[in-house]
C-alpha cells in the first residue's frame, strides 16, 4: 500500500514559514482551530512543528509581565517541546502506522527532505478498520 494514498498535500494544509510571526502563527491557528501545524523553511524543507503549548511557553520564557510585540517574535525563535516526525514518501504502510501512534499527523517529505504533505492519523485508523473489517467478513 503506497502512503500517497493517504496524503494531505501541503497546497490543502495549514503551515507557517519558520520565518513567519508568532502573531501570524497564533492567528492561523486560532482561525482553523488547530492545536499543532507543521513549520517549514522557505526552501520548503519540514522544519517542525508548532503547538499551541511551544507560543506560549515561549512567550512566558521572554515575560508574559512585559509588552511582548508576537509580529517582531518568529516562529524560528521559539523553542519547540516535541516534533512530529517525518517520513519519506516512499515509506511502507507500517512505519506510519508506527509513527501515528505517537503523533497526530505526520509529515511526510521527498528524497530532498521537501515538506510534500500530511498522513493524519485519523486516515490511518480508518485505514487499519476497514483492514479489520475485510477480515471479519471474510471469516463470516
Amino acid at each position: 500500500m503506497n502512503i500517497l494514498f493517504y496524503l494531505i498535500p501541503k497546497n490543502d494544509l495549514v503551515y507557517v514559514y519558520d520565518d513567519s510571526s508568532i502573531h501570524q502563527a497564533m492567528e492561523k491557528m486560532e482561525y482553523h482551530r488547530f492545536t499543532s501545524i507543521p513549520v517549514i523553511n522557505r526552501k520548503g524543507n519540514y522544519v517542525g512543528s508548532l503547538t499551541e503549548g511551544d507560543i506560549l511557553w515561549g512567550l512566558k520564557e521572554r515575560g508574559m509581565d512585559q509588552h511582548l510585540d508576537t509580529d517582531e517574535l518568529l516562529v524560528r525563535q521559539l523553542k519547540r517541546c516535541r516534533d512530529n516526525d517525518p517520513v519519506n514518501i516512499n515509506c511502507n504502510i507500517e512505519d506510519l502506522v508506527m509513527t501515528a501512534m505517537h503523533q497526530n499527523f505526520i509529515p511526510v517529505i521527498d528524497d530532498n527532505a521537501i515538506f510534500i504533505g500530511i498522513v493524519t492519523r485519523k486516515s490511518i485508523i480508518a485505514h487499519c478498520f476497514e483492514q479489520y473489517r475485510k477480515v471479519q467478513n471474510a471469516e463470516k
